[in-house]
């Protein structure tokens, strides 16, 4: 009979069958006009490897170690990719399709491509929450804060936390006010009644384990 098609043979490095935090270098592809939310299931083409998988996308700043999770894949901004995944060592070339991944090959489109930066879990990747309340009652640098906490307990666990305002003004939780979470704050300004007294807080983010660890799609 006639010539059969060719094989490629090939073999793993150590600690390639083992399961590891990467994270990839990932540019949104110019034609693609879509948004790119955060944790969308996406198929992962790297190496010899084809699997499915939900990135958690972070801001790339270089000398850093806490980054801050982009809810979206933004056009023309480098970003990283986060995933749960096989190790494997860089340079290693990547390309991100998304779209319908039961529809076979022709339901894929090219939704961005990148590199390996490499297999790290203890990258910190932080995702930030604002809580907001209301002055209740305001004399001069002094307010009394509502809505933001709604017990005790909750003003006392966050009390060393800086509060900040929409116009500009620092302050400190100085006690807690009754029993339904109200809160006395001093501020380094003149607080006005129309302004809204918030605190940041933040969150350390995990990447989704794979649904689906045969990293091969057929």
């Amino acid at each position: 009979g006639g010539a059969g098609p060719p094989y490629a043979l090939f073999g793993l490095l150590e600690h390639e069958c083992k399961m590891s935090v990467l994270h990839f270098s990932v540019t949104r592809s110019p034609g693609h006009a879509e948004p790119v939310p955060n944790k969308q299931e996406m198929v992962f083409y790297t190496g010899v490897r084809t699997f499915r998988c939900r990135p958690v996308f972070s801001t790339d700043a270089p000398n850093v170690d806490k980054h801050k999770m982009e809810r979206f894949l933004l056009p023309g901004a480098p970003a990283v990719a986060s995933i749960f995944g096989p190790i494997s060592y860089a340079p290693m070339p990547l390309l991100c399709l998304g779209g319908d991944a039961g529809a076979g090959a022709g339901g894929l489109r090219v939704v961005a491509s990148g590199s390996l930066k490499g297999a790290d879990p203890d990258r910190l990747i932080l995702k930030k929450v604002v809580l907001s309340g209301l002055p209740y009652r305001v004399h001069k640098r002094t307010a009394v804060v509502k809505h933001m906490f709604y017990n005790t307990s909750d003003v006392r666990w966050f009390r060393p936390l800086e509060l900040w305002t929409k116009y500009g003004q620092r302050g400190l939780i100085k006690e807690p006010v009754g029993t339904h979470g109200l809160f006395k704050a001093i501020f380094d300004g003149v607080v006005q009644q129309r302004d809204t007294v918030c605190v940041s807080l933040y969150k350390r983010v995990y990447p989704k384990w794979p649904a689906d660890l045969r990293f091969v799609l057929e």
